[in-house]
């Protein structure tokens, strides 16, 4: 067995990165750009008012000072007049400031009669103003290549006048569930026989990450029957396989697939749950070979084919899901395997985050994977902890608390 540090590193290491291609602003959410969005204008274009009141000159501002309205400027038409000694051009929130004006006066320091206002407080020079630029300025880099794009990353890109984002195309990932038990959801279930999950669940997990996964007809235990499952597999970018990779008589995903050319890499790691993991490159294609236990292969799933999809479409900005947590309970010492250990999470009444294994963590339970908010790592050999001891952890989902 390796340790899965140095199977990651294997998976990762020549995987080939994505292509490019052009995408729409509405269909750019959860990309990863391709290369730098650069601005094609300057935000705001020109120096901008940032309140409703008055363009002035500052230093006609004294409190009691009387000012004739000499024009008006709403957001969207610009005035050609020029603010001159003892002028003001009335302005709103985002009206471009005219020239002559250096501060916006904000109406509620003011009190107006007819075309003339009075200052009630007076406004320092450069007050008020949203200067052309403030936010980006044409040309320049706004998101950095390898960036999955969030929601307020299209809103950026929309003000920096970008219809158009070249991202890295979504790998195509084919996922093949193996065994004679194994049934889809809603068919009868007969004696011996269990719900093939796995492939959907990954499937989900792979399509949340930017992937485009395929389930292919389940494989039964027989070579012949795994060779052709994995036929015309040209377009495809990973094989994901589901069982078939342990010692077992009927494990037969590592021969079959090596007698239609698969080149294993390593087969078998230092981890729980996930010992039966297989690498390698079946006519080109890496395939990775999961375990067959649904828990198991989530699992895999997070550790070893998200990193990989990462590496494909060079997406170098996400945090991973990687935090550190203090342990709400005791641990025992560790064996030989590194450990993920399901857990949930809440912070206590100063703000620690608290993380909360299961007391049980046997891997056939689905239940607690749904309801787990993140894996806390184990090292192998690591020794007992306490409660109250820093841990590191694997988080699924949003960092909203």
């Amino acid at each position: 067995m390796i340790d899965p540090s140095q199977a990651l590193t294997r998976i990762v290491s020549d995987l080939p990165l994505m292509g490019t291609e052009t995408v729409s602003l509405t269909e750019a959410a959860g990309r990863i750009t391709a290369a730098p969005v650069l601005a094609r204008l300057s935000n705001p274009p020109a120096d901008v008012s940032a309140m409703d009141g008055y363009a002035v000159r500052a230093a006609d501002t004294a409190a009691g000072t009387n000012l004739l309205i000499t024009g008006e400027a709403p957001a969207g038409h610009p005035s050609d007049q020029t603010v001159t000694a003892g002028t003001c051009v009335r302005l709103f929130t985002g009206s471009v400031m005219p020239s002559g004006a250096d501060a916006v006066l904000i109406q509620e320091n003011t009190t107006r009669n007819s075309d003339r206002i009075t200052v009630t407080q007076p406004v320092a020079p450069g007050r008020f103003i949203r200067p052309h630029g403030q936010d980006f300025t044409r040309g320049q880099p706004v998101i950095p290549a390898g960036k999955r794009l969030s929601a307020r990353d299209i809103g950026l890109a929309a003000a920096a006048g970008c219809p158009w984002i070249t991202v890295r195309r979504r790998p195509r990932v084919a996922i093949l569930s193996t065994g004679d038990e194994i049934v889809l959801p809603g068919d009868t279930v007969p004696p011996g026989s269990i719900i093939g999950s796995a492939a959907f669940m990954l499937a989900a997990l792979l399509k949340d990450a930017g992937a485009d996964p395929v389930i292919l007809p389940v494989a039964k235990d027989a070579a012949g029957d795994i060779r052709q499952a994995t036929t015309g597999l040209g377009t495809t970018d990973m094989l994901l396989t589901i069982g078939g990779a342990s010692v077992g008589d009927y494990d037969l995903v590592k021969a079959a697939l090596g007698e239609a050319g698969l080149v294993t890499d390593f087969w078998k790691i230092a981890m729980r749950p996930g010992k039966p993991l297989m690498f390698g490159h079946l006519n080109g294609t890496p395939v990775i070979g999961l375990p067959g236990n649904p828990v198991a292969a989530f699992v895999c799933g997070i550790v070893f084919v998200l990193p990989a999809l990462r590496k494909m479409t060079g997406d170098t900005t996400s945090d991973h899901g990687q935090d550190i947590a203090t342990l709400a309970s005791d641990l025992p010492a560790n064996d030989l395997r590194f450990d993920h250990l399901r857990a949930t999470l809440k912070r206590d009444g100063q703000g620690t985050l608290l993380a909360t294994p299961f007391p049980k963590q046997d891997s056939g339970m689905m239940s607690p994977l749904a309801t787990c908010d993140a894996l806390i790592l184990r090292p192998a050999h690591a020794p007992a902890a306490s409660a109250g001891e820093t841990c590191r952890i694997i988080r699924f989902g949003r960092r909203d608390d």
